[in-house]
Formats: C-alpha cells, structure tokens, sequence
C-alpha cells in the first residue's frame, strides 16, 4: 500500500507515500498470463492458421496484456510537494492546496479526491476490492492532504476532515 522513507517506528511526515490496489494488480496480471499462455498455444496448436492469423492471436494476446498490464499499474504519489494520480490512461499532479479531502461513497469501486474547484477525481489505486486495507489507504491519505493541503482540520464540522472520516 504504501512506502515511506525514513527508520522503522519512526514515519517522516514529509516522505513519500505510494498507494497501490493489491487484489486488482493480482487478478490483472494473472489474467495477462493467462491470456497470453492462451494465445502461444493457439498459435502453435492451430495447425490450419497461416503466419498472419499465427501473429494476429500472439498481437491480440499482448493487446489484452498491455491493457492488464495499465489495469496493475495505477496508484496514487503522494510526495511532499504535489499529489500524481496514475490511473488508467492518463497521469495528473495536483498541488496539495487544490484537494479538499477523499471520498469513497458506498457503492463506487474506488475513492474520489475532493477538488477545490468543486469537481472530483477517481482514485483507481484505492478500490473496495482491497477491503479494510482501502479504507485503510483513504484515511491515511485524508491525513496527508490535512497535513499538506490547506483542507479543513479534523475538529471542522463540514469540512472533509470530519470526525466521519472518507464517506
């Protein structure tokens, strides 16, 4: 879930910290393996395909493994500075002042950042999938963006930082 430089008991407040999903990443992987297994034994079985049905399964094949491949690799960095989000297909930093908190509402497979221009952000590295472990994560990061960001603090009544926690 996360990483932090720093002595072990001892958790440096300026450190980077890195979220990832974990049930995801394995079923993302295995399923490329999988798939690819498939598709070599497809190209080498199928005695009546000619060299380029041979090579459209193998470029299918690494077709559904790059796409596992984005799927496995997306998290959330949160360095001192700017917080990069890595989803799917595309990158975004945010500077820790633009979040306002973390919500991950019943029912959505993933949290949400909070934006200060009223609009929110996906975070594919923290999925329900992950159970406790993602409930986990999202506290943890509403306790960086409270710390880095100028988000309202834990004692504010409507602010993302309530008693609640992330919804």
């Amino acid at each position: 879930m996360n990483s932090a430089a720093g002595t072990p008991g001892h958790v440096d407040e300026r450190a980077t910290v890195v979220f990832r999903p974990r049930v995801v990443r394995w079923a993302a992987y295995a399923t490329a393996v999988i798939v690819m297994a498939g598709m070599i034994g497809g190209a080498v079985m199928i005695t009546s395909f000619q060299l380029g049905g041979r090579l459209g399964l193998l470029m299918i094949g690494l077709l559904v493994a790059l796409f596992c491949h984005l799927e496995a690799s997306v998290r959330v960095v949160a360095r001192p500075e700017r917080l990069e989000v890595r989803n799917l297909m595309r990158t975004r930093s945010f500077d820790w002042p633009e979040v306002l908190g973390i919500s991950f509402p019943m029912g959505d497979p993933w949290a949400h950042l909070d934006l200060a221009d009223g609009h929110t952000h996906a975070l594919h590295a923290i999925q329900r999938y992950d159970g406790e472990r993602a409930i986990s994560a999202a506290h943890r990061l509403l306790h960086l963006v409270q710390e880095r960001g100028e988000a309202a603090g834990p004692g504010s009544p409507d602010g993302p930082g309530s008693p609640d926690g992330p919804t």
